[in-house]
């Protein structure tokens, strides 16, 4: 079942300008309710705009976005609303953080719904445990946190609002690999947790694959490819038509089994090619 769909979704900049320019072009897509669906591009693909107006940030030049089957712009005064269902971390989002506290900062999103203090802080306790936030943290001022941990605050913030549907825009950018490690697999307990809807929009090919159940590649403003992870990786030639990649230990694997290897050309995970590498090195060895 869809929870969000896009028909023949065009977005304009400087429309009756000299730099008039198509940034997203006619694009059809559903998205399940609640999968994990990654986003990938190279820069200028369109993502960008794209994820901006699957929540209302962006009115489409021309086409539909479907929130449960309603245009999300049939009634223009309440686009808030849908941006409550759909929530937005942008890249960089600690530099939002504005509050007293910690605590309070993530209690913004659940008060501007018009939820009392207490369910607020209910909700904000509850995202930042989601989040990895420790207890003292919360009544500390957001900036006497570190890096990772400004970032958890400001995801925080918009988990608190409990979205139906929750797009990350590169929310792993910066970390250092603990920092990122750590907070994909909250981001994956999370989704777990909650069966919502997860987008995630990134660079790394390595945090898609461990996390994405499909993958959404974007082109020149269009969707070129939407399948399951699995698949798209192992059209690697593809991806590199168009300035993209497959996670390094897929093509690894790729290269191993183009040798003769009995592996699966579209591991995803390190720990996936050592589960298949490991009993063949012993079959090797047995066989000295």
């Amino acid at each position: 079942m869809a929870i969000l769909e896009t028909k023949d979704l065009t977005y304009q900049y400087g429309v009756g300008t000299p730099f008039q320019k198509t940034a997203v072009e006619q694009v059809s897509i559903s998205i399940r309710q609640g999968e994990f669906l990654g986003v990938i591009g190279h820069t200028g693909s369109g993502k960008s705009t794209l994820i901006q107006m699957l929540n209302g940030l962006i009115k489409p030049t021309s086409g539909q976005v479907l929130l449960d089957g309603k245009d999300i712009w049939e009634e223009p005064k309440k686009i808030r609303a849908v941006r409550f269902r759909v929530g937005m971390v942008f890249q960089y989002p600690e530099y939002q953080l504005f509050e007293e506290t910690v605590l309070k900062d993530v209690m913004f999103g659940p008060k501007n719904m018009g939820l009392s203090d207490t369910e607020a802080e209910a909700k904000a306790r509850e995202a930042a445990e989601f989040t990895g936030l420790k207890e003292e943290l919360l009544q500390k001022s957001p900036f006497e946190l570190s890096g990772g941990e400004k970032r958890r605050a400001a995801i925080a913030g918009v988990i608190a609002m409990d979205p139906d549907v929750l797009i990350l825009d590169e929310p792993t950018a910066g970390l250092d690999p603990r920092g990122r490690d750590v907070l994909l697999a909250q981001i994956a307990q999370y989704h777990k947790a909650r069966n919502n809807t997860v987008l995630l929009v990134s660079h790394s090919m390595e945090d898609i694959g461990r996390t994405a159940d499909r993958l959404l590649v974007m082109s020149g403003g269009h969707d070129v490819m939407l399948d399951e992870t699995k698949r798209v990786f192992s059209r690697g030639e593809e991806l590199e038509k168009i300035g993209l990649r497959v996670p390094q230990i897929t093509k690894i694997m790729q290269e191993l089994r183009s040798l003769g290897c009995p592996v699966d050309g579209a591991t995803l995970t390190v720990d996936d090619a050592l589960h298949q590498l490991i009993p063949f090195f012993k079959r090797k060895e047995e066989l000295r």
